[in-house]
């Protein structure tokens, strides 16, 4: 038992009056706590207590380093308590990472959330590329689509259909396709792909293999849409990134009838196990809103299709 121990040990028993009782509380022998209270004395070199059958008594110098022991005590149970409020309570600061995408989400997923709880702060961090999670201080990170091989702890919040768009001046010029190979293949927007996407015709079965060489790149998917509704290009989008613009009318989509490998959306954090309250309603919240765009499939909605 190290000097910490013995001194919160000696606190409890000035606390209860009594080894026995000081035992009982620490789930002890009493013997177990009068051999710590002598290890204590012989390395203090002065004697602490004045024991006898029946009761304590502090020496002078025993009530000095009592009172600093007390201090130690409550100190320890002030953070206990404040670990206990972590589990319990969403408090602190709450680091989010997210893609670029994300940042007109974030207000409408956790703005009541946040509204309730004022004794949260949230820091994000918007990067469409890879930001490590433990240099930054990250609670929770979201990320699309394939995840590499890491020791963080990935949860699955949901799934994004990705739908070909193009601007109504676009298909004025080229026509609505109705086979993606009808798409030129310098006409498309976005990341490269290597060599294509696999689209899918369920109701015939039937197979395409696009490549696609576009035209412009960019690893930004709002430049990529804003690329497309100035009628540059098709580009492949998610359904996050398009509903207000369907709705509008300043991009429509293609192909109805063909689909293309959706997108999962994952919560990773950078620990496995014990995480805050903050943690857990942030994914909670992040979770029910994806779940609520349209055109995204619901997490529960997923696991069921895929299984």
């Amino acid at each position: 038992m190290d000097s910490l121990k013995r001194m919160a040990l000696f606190a409890r028993v000035v606390q209860h009056g009594s080894l026995s009782a000081a035992a009982r509380s620490l789930g002890m022998s009493t013997s177990a706590v009068s051999q710590q209270l002598r290890v204590l004395e012989r390395e203090a070199g002065v004697p602490l207590l004045h024991r006898s059958t029946r009761r304590l008594a502090l020496t002078d110098v025993g009530s000095r380093y009592y009172a600093a022991c007390a201090r130690l005590l409550d100190a320890a149970g002030e953070a206990e308590a404040e670990l206990s409020a972590a589990r319990q309570e969403p408090v602190g600061e709450l680091r989010v990472s997210a893609p670029l995408g994300m940042a007109d989400q974030i207000g409408p997923a956790l703005g009541q959330w946040l509204h309730d709880n004022p004794q949260l702060r949230v820091h994000l961090y918007f990067d469409d590329g890879w930001t490590d999670l433990l240099q930054a201080r990250i609670d929770v990170a979201l990320r699309f689509g394939q995840l590499p091989d890491s020791d963080w702890m990935a949860q699955r919040i949901g799934t994004l259909q990705r739908w070909p768009c193009a601007a109504p001046q676009w298909l004025q010029a080229h026509g609505m396709p109705t086979d993606p190979l009808q798409v030129p293949a310098g006409d498309w927007l976005g990341v490269a792909q290597v060599p294509g996407l696999v689209w899918r015709h369920p109701a015939s079965g039937q197979e395409r293999l696009v490549p696609a060489h576009p035209r412009i790149v960019s690893q930004n998917q709002p430049a990529v849409r804003q690329l497309c509704t100035a009628g540059l290009g098709v580009a492949v989008l998610t359904c996050l990134d398009v509903s207000a613009q369907l709705a509008n009318g300043t991009l429509q989509r293609l192909l109805p009838g063909w689909e293309v490998p959706p997108l999962p959306v994952w919560a990773v954090t950078p620990h496995r196990q014990c995480q805050p309250a903050k943690v857990k309603q942030a994914i909670a919240l992040l979770e029910a809103h994806l779940a609520g765009i349209p055109g995204a499939v619901p997490i529960a909605q997923d696991r069921k299709r895929r299984r």
